[in-house]
C-alpha cells in the first residue's frame, strides 16, 4: 500500500476510534449519572473503551511509528470534535 495512503487512511482510523472513545465516554456520563451503579458503567465502559482504542492503534500502527503518530493526531482530532459536539448539545438542551 502506498505509504501516503496508509497515513491518510491512520488519521481516518485514529479519528474513528477517537469518536468510539470519547463519544463511548460521554454516553457513559449521561448513562451513569441516572444509574444506581454509577461505578459499574464507568469500569464496564472504561474497560471497553480503552480495549477497543489499545488493540485499534496496535493493527494501525504495526511496527510504523508514522502511521502510529497519525492515528494519535485523528484521535486528538476526534477528541476535539467531541467536545465540540457535546459543548453544544448539551448547551442547547439546556437553553429549551
Amino acid at each position: 500500500m502506498n505509504e501516503l495512503l496508509a497515513r491518510t487512511l491512520a488519521i481516518f482510523l485514529g479519528a474513528a476510534l477517537g469518536v468510539i472513545f470519547f463519544g463511548g465516554l460521554w454516553w457513559t456520563i449521561q448513562k451513569a449519572v441516572a444509574s444506581k451503579s454509577p461505578a459499574l458503567w464507568f469500569m464496564a465502559s472504561l474497560l471497553l473503551r480503552m480495549s477497543i482504542a489499545l488493540g485499534g492503534f496496535y493493527l494501525i500502527g504495526r511496527a510504523h511509528w508514522q502511521r502510529m503518530l497519525m492515528c494519535l493526531l485523528g484521535f486528538v482530532i476526534a477528541r476535539l470534535m467531541v467536545t465540540w459536539v457535546t459543548r453544544h448539545t448539551t448547551e442547547i438542551n439546556h437553553a429549551h
